[in-house]
């Protein structure tokens, strides 16, 4: 999954990026709030973390301007502010949760995992797929009883799928949500994935759940 952090202040910024990084998503960073609405108005994200005190544009503005463009993405507030008015501001304009400097990491890890099921219409914290069950807040993957090992990038991949099980996903879809902006569509890195997946998914299975739609992408599901 692919998020956007806007934050002004560097070191909590990239601090985000890291731990958001090493739980598997894929992350850009903006620093000021003229780049981070132009991002959020131009790129596909599946959650944006915005902070509200912003050089050039603050958060309330962003926010404001995404929803008027109909732009659905989960976005949850990030600041300094403890006020009732300005969670209360927050909500009406259109956010979907709100979290106060300074916070632990985990429960923003928790935020974001339960904005994006809510996003997925996924209800609880294991997705389920025939006998594959993905749990996506400790990203572990049984099959059969037997736990797969994935590496952070391989997960990512997967819990895309999970989101989106029984629906066709492109590798389009797939480079826009799971990786950054500045991923190179024209490499061959989304198949070499696609392999790595069936190998530890579906290798020794007679039930495949990983299909290739010819000249349309990938789907996760049970039935053939």
């Amino acid at each position: 999954m692919r998020i956007l952090v806007v934050e002004d202040e560097k070191a909590l910024a990239n601090n985000l990026k890291k731990g958001l990084s090493e739980e598997g998503y894929s992350v850009d960073v903006a620093y000021d709030g003229e780049e981070g609405g132009f991002m959020a108005e131009t790129e596909p994200y599946d959650l944006i973390i915005l902070d509200i005190m912003l050089p050039k544009v603050d958060g309330f503005t962003i926010l404001k301007n995404i929803r008027k463009q109909k732009i659905k993405t989960p976005v949850l507030m990030l600041t300094a502010r403890d006020t009732v008015s300005d969670k209360i501001k927050g909500l009406d304009t259109g956010a979907d949760d709100y979290i106060t400097k300074p916070f632990d990491f985990d429960e923003l890890l928790a935020r974001v995992r339960a904005l994006l099921r809510r996003k997925g219409e996924v209800k609880t914290a294991i997705i389920t797929i025939g006998d594959l069950e993905i749990n996506t807040a400790g990203h572990q993957v049984r099959r059969g009883g037997t736990d797969i090992p994935l590496s952070a990038r391989e997960y990512a991949l997967l819990e895309y799928l999970a989101y989106n099980k029984g629906k066709v996903v492109s590798r389009t879809n797939i480079s826009e949500h799971i990786y950054e902006y500045d991923f190179d569509l024209d490499s061959n890195i989304i198949d070499v994935y696609i392999n790595f997946l069936r190998n530890k998914v579906d290798k020794g299975f007679e039930k495949k759940l990983i299909h290739t739609v010819r000249g349309a992408g990938y789907i996760l599901k049970s039935d053939q």
